[in-house]
Parts: structure tokens; sequence; C-alpha cells
């Protein structure tokens, strides 16, 4: 027992951590979320290299950033942690920017969040209805992207509107997240489409085509219906963080 805790103690001390960081509540979420990490593999991101920056962000948003979690995948209580108006910024830096990966920095945002939330949490898989996002049987109408960037745009769809999303440099994977968001039920990849592409999508599920149509007619893409697996990230509990 004593060697165990021992290693435990060891790889906790051996665990990265940042050289500062702070959080504290925002007094201006008129903008709404923005920010994210910048370790020396990152694609791209406006944070400067080897910090990780969040303003205006729920504690949802950060857990969404560090532990690449979904809106709909993650479950919490109590209400002030997905909902309401505290909003907070944080601002994180690493001992030797020059050197530090994205995963890194994600496992500091992650240690950080638990310790300043006291956040503590579990995961579940749940089976549920859904779809798996495939190649239509003429292929796909997809553009390699030449962009250096990833970029999206288009809000939120109304209900009862037309919607439109424009964007850029984006992987099948990142596609089935928007379709899991937009569209009838949570979707996986199974197009076998390693790329990153460029591509609009416009769609109205009140006048039509509806999502699921507008794929296969603009990107050569269907939704199969099948049960899918979804790992949800529970929030069993957590605390506001005191002064830095």
């Amino acid at each position: 027992m004593f060697l165990l805790l021992l290693l435990t103690a060891t790889l906790l001390h051996a665990q990265p951590a940042f050289e500062v960081a702070s959080v504290k509540p925002s007094n201006d979420s008129m903008g709404g979320v923005q920010g994210g990490c910048h370790g020396i593999d990152s694609k791209s991101t406006p944070v400067p290299l080897g910090r990780c920056v969040i303003t205006d962000g729920r504690l949802s948003h950060m857990i969404g950033i560090a532990w690449d979690v979904s809106m709909k995948n993650l479950k919490s209580e109590p209400d002030w942690i997905a909902r309401g108006g505290d909003r907070f910024n944080l601002e994180a830096k690493a001992e030797d920017p020059r050197t530090t990966t994205e995963k890194q920095l994600l496992q500091m945002l992650q240690a950080l969040l638990i310790e300043r939330f006291k956040l503590k949490f579990h995961r579940e898989e749940v089976k549920e209805s859904g779809f798996a996002m495939e190649v239509g049987k003429n292929g796909p109408k997809l553009n390699e992207s030449t962009a250096d960037r990833m970029g999206f745009d288009g809000g939120k769809p109304v209900p009862g509107r037309p919607a439109a999303v424009s964007v850029r440099k984006v992987s099948m994977a990142m596609l089935a997240e928007i379709v899991s968001a937009y569209g009838p039920g949570p979707t996986i990849d199974k197009t076998g489409l390693t790329g990153e592409y460029d591509f609009k999508l416009n769609w109205d599920d009140t006048e039509g085509p509806s999502l699921a149509t507008a794929l296969q007619e603009q990107l050569g893409l269907k939704l199969v219906p099948q049960k899918v697996t979804t790992s949800l990230f529970v929030v069993d509990s957590a605390e506001k963080p005191g002064p830095n």
C-alpha cells in the first residue's frame, strides 16, 4: 500500500502544470465564449503560443475545450455550470511555450479545472438511436481544403427558418459533430474520408430540403439509421472558484 501511495504521489508530481494560471469571473459576456489552447502542433488558434486563454466561458464551455466534449454530451448539476450568467475568464501559460504540445496544454487545463472548480465527474456510455454518416452511391461532392486554418460561418439554426453554414478545413468527424448538433440525432462518421474540406450547406427543416437531404444532394453524403454509442461526461459536483 505504501509503495502504491508513493507511486501515485510521484506520478501526480510529474504531471506537467502551468507556470502561471488565472481564473476570474467575467464582467462582460456580450461577446460570447472565445479562445482555446495553442501548442506547438496546433493547426490554428488566435491564442498566443504556449497558453490556454478562454474568455466569457461557462464551466461547461471550458470542460468542452479541455476534454473535447460536445455540449449535447455533457450532463451537469448544479444549474450554473451550463446555464445562467456565471461566466469566467481563464488565462494560463506553460513553463516553456516552445516545447509544449496542444495535448499537454489540454492535460494541464483539465488539472486546472479540477483544482480551481473542485470538479468531480465520471463518464457514462449509453446506446441510443442515431445515424452513421456514409458516402452516397454516387460518391462525395467535396473539395479538399485550401485554407490555412479552420473556419466556421453560420449561427445556430432557428426553428422554422432556413439554415446555412460555411466551413473551411473541416474533417468528416467534425462534420458529424455539426450534424449531431443540428440534425435529427447523434451521428458518427463512417465515410472513410480522411481529408479536410471546404463546403457550404443550406437546409430548411420546414420548407425543405431537410438537413439529411441537403447532405445527400449538396455533399454526396447520406445518413443511415443505426444504434450509436454516446459517451456522456457527467459532472457530479463543482464549486465556483475563489480568488486566485
